[in-house]
């Protein structure tokens, strides 16, 4: 269940997000919930955590500009561009401090909107935050232009379309996802569905070069952003993670206090879709126990007081 469906007119485009109102008896003490997806996915991919989240919250998920159901817009792609479409989704349709939820590069997307429009949030979870400034700083510098001049050749037009119509195919999607998810009991026709539908609608394939040429404007220094962040965080990272491995997790974590790591035995990079029993409970602790401002609510996920 992906709660209710909507459309939504953005900037002149379509932005497709769901939402789903929280049980009537948790109404007056309900906070929001915001779900951010990663790259490639959709706001599908949390299928399992809608149902649950609900129970105590209201909660809204967004298919990002260009992925899911929303435009495949031929645009200037970025972690500011989809920040600022939060912010205006957020001042739309909620306009209250809410809980904001990411995953992989939904994560640095919420890390980034929280930093800029601190009013937004009471509460950050990220799921794998890529620092993609922090990679760029552990190339060497003799080796930098090589590496500029092959991304460059990779993402030539003609090549990207090619690598397109086969990479969206959904045998090709269901490998690449029994290499996100170390379990493969999730990797299942539903999610093959989630991943692979969307690149089959018309534009995706210059989405996906728009989006390779905009790629400089991804590399924003998580560590900075997190150090602006003065609100309760959690970070949950699969140590079996193969996309973004959670090698700087630790250090990350060192940057502001209010951070709480989990490093989680044999999970990947999908650790909500992957386990959402196990994603529930860590969420639920962190809801009841951060900092003594949770309190106790329920079994299954917490509240904000």
């Amino acid at each position: 269940m992906k709660g209710n469906e909507r459309d939504w007119i953005w900037h002149g485009w379509h932005i497709h997000y769901s939402f789903q109102r929280v049980v009537l008896e948790n109404k007056s003490k309900d906070i929001p919930i915001i779900l951010l997806h990663g790259f490639g996915a959709s706001l599908g991919h949390w299928r399992h955590n809608i149902p649950v989240l609900s129970q105590n919250h209201t909660v809204y998920a967004i298919d990002l500009l260009g992925f899911g159901a929303s435009k495949k817009a031929y645009t200037n792609y970025g972690i500011e561009l989809w920040s600022q479409l939060v912010y205006d989704f957020w001042n739309v349709f909620i306009n209250k401090p809410c809980i904001i939820i990411g995953n992989s590069i939904g994560s640095l997307i919420a890390l980034n909107t929280v930093a800029k429009y601190p009013i937004i949030a009471k509460g950050l979870v990220m799921l794998s935050l890529p620092d993609i400034a922090a990679r760029q700083k552990l190339i060497p510098a003799k080796i930098f232009p090589l590496i500029k001049t092959i991304e460059n050749l990779v993402a030539s037009p003609i090549l990207i379309r090619l690598i397109f119509l086969v990479a969206r195919q959904p045998n090709i999607i269901r490998r690449c996802l029994k290499v996100a998810y170390i379990n493969h009991t999730n990797v299942d026709d539903e999610l093959v569905n989630i991943i692979s539908l969307p690149p089959q609608d018309n534009g995706a394939a210059r989405a996906l070069i728009a989006l390779t040429k905009s790629v400089s404007d991804f590399s924003l220094s998580a560590e900075e952003l997190l150090k602006k962040i003065n609100i309760p965080i959690l970070l949950l990272w699969g140590k079996s993670d193969k996309l973004i491995p959670p090698t700087l997790a630790e250090e990350l974590a060192k940057t502001n206090p209010k951070i709480e790591l989990k490093l989680l035995d044999n999970l990947g990079h999908c650790l909500h879709d992957e386990s959402p029993d196990l994603f529930h409970q860590l969420l639920a602790q962190w809801l009841n126990n951060s900092e003594g401002k949770y309190a106790p609510k329920s079994p299954i996920l917490g509240k904000f007081n």
